[in-house]
């Protein structure tokens, strides 16, 4: 027996509890408690978007060899596209695998370090365009409502991973529907079966996760617009101003931002810290993944800039070269941009180029800032 997309009724009647009962019931009968299975069926094969449903603590259905997406064993080359694939789909159809790995790549497992998703690609490959395609599936209107349950500070964490960081997760809880969340742990672990997070274990069901690609971000970007979650809305306006602010050059506003970012948004045990600081500009310019790519520790000149916010192709903003600073100026770190000759990374863009430096004194506990543009 076959069964493609067997979690079906498990996502459709969500709301209908003896629906799914009946219907796990039904599985049981067929393959764990008839007592005729081995004399019935040669092998059974199952598909589908959740794990097998857990009944308590234990699973519904047990008798099955489980592959997951937390988990896929031998199994993870098929999970996707390889790397080789997309290279060759590349060739074929005339595109560059630079720009198909930076929009659809970064989904990883123990074996297989980089994992595509096809249906992406193949859209992208076919219309020759690259782009979010992510927006299609059925599942990104549920992820809105899974955001607005802010289970445990969950908003702060969706922030965090749209600015870049890896959060940590515990995956072992989850009872694989779309209904019983009991932690944000739940959310973030069927975020990771839906596709829109990348899973690396540790151990005992522990591990972490990010984001994966630009295509998802962007994705996790327009769906925070839409939302009425009033804590991920006002870090969005304000990573707006803040970038509007450093376009227009005014360092004082931007010196002001990066401060009330860094003092909400750091341990007090972390806040002397010039890594804080990076991780600070990133969740600041969190809803920059709009406009821009961003890099970080880019080989430039004679050195290595901190961070470079790249404008995307549709876009009319300048690139920004940012350099930080800790217990030194602002001005210092333009100089460093200038001496060690940053911008030569960013010499065939033909639009303004933004020089920021950011300075941090933790005697004063000031944040400074300085803007030129050429």
């Amino acid at each position: 027996m076959i069964i493609d997309e067997w979690d079906a009724p498990i996502r459709e009647f969500k709301s209908n509890w003896q629906t799914k009962q009946d219907y796990l019931e039904s599985l049981r009968m067929l393959f764990k408690n008839s007592g005729t299975t081995s004399r019935i069926f040669a092998a059974a094969y199952m598909t589908g978007i959740l794990p097998i449903k857990k009944d308590g603590s234990q699973s519904a259905i047990s008798d099955f060899r489980e592959f997951s997406i937390l988990d896929p064993g031998e199994y993870a080359e098929f999970t996707g596209f390889t790397e080789e694939e997309v290279h060759t789909l590349c060739d074929t159809y005339h595109m560059r695998f630079e720009d198909a790995k930076s929009w659809y790549d970064e989904y990883s497992f123990d074996t297989v370090h980089s994992v595509y998703n096809p249906y992406s690609i193949m859209s992208a490959m076919l219309t020759g365009k690259f782009k979010s395609y992510w927006k299609k599936t059925s599942a990104a209107e549920a992820l809105l409502t899974y955001i607005d349950m802010d289970e445990d500070g969950l908003q702060e964490d969706i922030a965090r991973l749209i600015s870049g960081e890896e959060i940590d997760v515990d995956a072992e809880g989850f009872e694989n529907d779309f209904e019983t969340f009991k932690s944000r742990d739940d959310v973030l672990t069927l975020m990771i079966h839906l596709g829109y997070l990348t899973y690396t274990e540790e151990e005992h069901g522990k591990g972490t996760v990010r984001i994966p690609n630009m295509e998802i971000r962007l994705e996790f970007n327009r769906i925070l617009r839409k939302g009425s979650h009033t804590e991920l809305i006002r870090l969005i306006h304000e990573s707006d101003h803040l970038l509007e602010s450093t376009i227009q050059g005014d360092s004082e506003a931007v010196a002001q931002a990066i401060a009330r970012v860094h003092d909400s948004n750091c341990a007090p045990q972390f806040y002397n810290n010039e890594q804080a600081l990076r991780a600070v500009i990133r969740y600041a310019y969190l809803t920059c993944v709009d406009q821009y790519s961003r890099i970080e520790e880019l080989p430039s000149g004679h050195e290595y800039a901190d961070i470079i916010f790249i404008p995307k192709k549709r876009s009319f903003l300048p690139a920004m070269i940012i350099e930080l600073k800790w217990n030194k100026t602002a001005a210092g770190a333009i100089a460093q941009i200038k001496e060690r000759n940053y911008p030569a990374a960013l010499k065939n863009f033909g639009s303004p180029l933004l020089l920021v430096g950011l300075n941090y004194d933790e005697k004063t506990k000031i944040h400074s800032c300085v803007i030129e543009k050429l």
